[in-house]
């Protein structure tokens, strides 16, 4: 498949890495020279340094015979614009367009990206996605990391082990004999840094960071058993009140199970925006890490605090300033993955990458038909990837324990028909099963082949 990227910041640079991966031919658009150079230098992808929206610049880019164009620059109208021109004067089969601007994703206008109109296949709003991903954490208040799978069947848990957890120290072989009738994996650990797909026999230990896959009825046993409480979030003060905030406190809002939200916002007009949009929620005009205004909005009494505003380092300090006075759970939109590891330390629950909830995002799209779900975890260290099997697959007829699957690669569930099945040595794969995986990054390749989904992407 030959794929046209625009723009090489970090949401372009991940989706081209995933597909260059796997083979297919792609070419990066940027008009930032050290951009292009760092793709092509650390990538197996063509660079073309210029504006995405030139038709000469898409044209020495190859969209003459390009099966697709992911416009992810960092303006919404030059993404807009390069999808018309790919369309228009090339005849793109299929354009995904990154756009931020609400007034661009307002349901009333959705006529806008019809083909005779502004001809976008698919469009991926950053915000909308991160929203998304700010309410699956709030709903799994003892994970610091959530995603769906299994068209929200299973979900898999990051759960940080502590003391009190009652599993520690006990081989994973042995978890699946105590608790025979739970459809919950440890997929993945993170242990000192490093993460790796665990054996049988590996242990448990405090400080470890654990990837569980589980079904949706066993999530809040699963919780229980690492020792974690499935408590329900029915206070939430929310840090920022821009286009992610507004979306989550609109969300909450919808809920049948009423959550009751107070939303902090620095800049007056964008708190005054959010109070008109808002019917129930309380919108506080000031500085998230004022004290006084903490207290104001009762922060010790919250469930959780959600701190989304658009800097990092806000946010981290916002995090902790709420835990200090008094709130329980603590989440943080964080943008730069290095920042991660000094979460721990700094106290903080939970964070939201939204390059990785973006580029996931993306990847579903493009992996069409066979591959229904890819997440991204850590720094691009690992993939949770959720695809069907096709009969020409070398695994279609094979029991689990025959697979010759690579070390860093873990099977979390199988789904036959509608039925959703805890992975063991004896089950059978067969054609048509949904099976999800967790695999290295390094691994991705053997576990691309081993399910023969890049031939099938269209």
């Amino acid at each position: 498949m030959k794929v046209i990227i625009c723009g090489a910041g970090q949401v372009g640079w991940q989706i081209a890495r995933h597909l260059s991966g796997e083979r297919n031919d792609v070419t990066v658009v940027d008009n930032n020279a050290d951009l292009i150079r760092r793709a092509t230098d650390a990538l197996d992808v063509q660079g073309i340094t210029g504006f995405a929206s030139y038709p000469d610049v898409l044209d020495q880019a190859g969209a003459r015979d390009a099966d697709m164009i992911i416009a992810a620059t960092h303006s919404d109208e030059v993404n807009m614009v390069t999808c018309q021109v790919a369309h228009s004067v090339f005849a793109v089969p299929r354009k995904i367009a990154r756009l931020r601007s609400q007034s661009y994703l307002t349901a009333i206008y959705s006529d806008l990206y019809r083909r005779d109109h502004m001809p976008i296949d698919v469009v991926i709003s950053p915000e909308r996605e991160v929203a998304e991903a700010a309410l699956q954490r709030l709903g799994s208040p003892s994970a610091f990391d959530t995603e769906v799978f299994h068209g929200g069947g299973a979900q898999l848990l990051g759960i940080t082990i502590e003391e009190d957890c009652p599993v520690i120290n006990t081989p994973l072989r042995q978890l699946s004999d105590l608790f025979s009738t739970l459809r919950a994996i440890v997929v993945g650990v993170r242990r000192e840094g490093s993460l790796f797909a665990p054996e049988p026999g590996d242990q448990i230990f405090v400080g470890d960071d654990c990837y569980v896959l589980a079904v949706n009825e066993d999530v809040n046993r699963t919780l229980e058993i690492f020792g974690k409480s499935s408590r329900k979030q029915e206070r939430v003060v929310i840090i920022g009140g821009g286009n992610v905030g507004l979306a989550v406190a609109k969300a909450l809002e919808e809920r049948a199970d009423r959550v009751r939200a107070k939303v902090i916002e620095k800049s007056r007009s964008v708190a005054e925006h959010a109070a008109d949009m808002l019917e129930r929620t309380i919108v506080l005009n000031g500085d998230g890490l004022d004290s006084a205004l903490l207290k104001e909005a009762n922060i010790d009494r919250a469930d959780a605090v959600l701190c989304v505003t658009d800097d990092d380092k806000t946010n981290m300090l916002a995090a902790v300033r709420a835990k200090a006075e008094g709130c329980p759970m603590a989440i943080a939109l964080i943008n730069d993955p290095t920042m991660v590891p000094l979460m721990a330390p700094l106290g903080i629950d939970a964070y939201i990458n939204p390059r990785a909830t973006t580029v996931s995002s993306i990847l579903r799209h493009i992996r069409h038909g066979r591959v229904r779900g890819v997440y991204s975890i850590g720094d691009a260290e690992a993939e949770v990837i959720e695809a069907e099997v096709l009969s020409t697959s070398p695994i279609a007829g094979q029991k689990i324990r025959d697979i010759p699957f690579p070390e860093g690669v873990l099977v979390g569930l199988v789904q036959k028909g509608h039925v959703l099945h805890k992975p063991t040595g004896g089950l059978r794969i067969d054609d048509g099963d949904v099976i999800t995986l967790f695999s290295m990054a390094k691994d991705v390749p053997e576990v691309e082949r081993l399910l023969q989904v890049s031939i099938d992407f269209f």
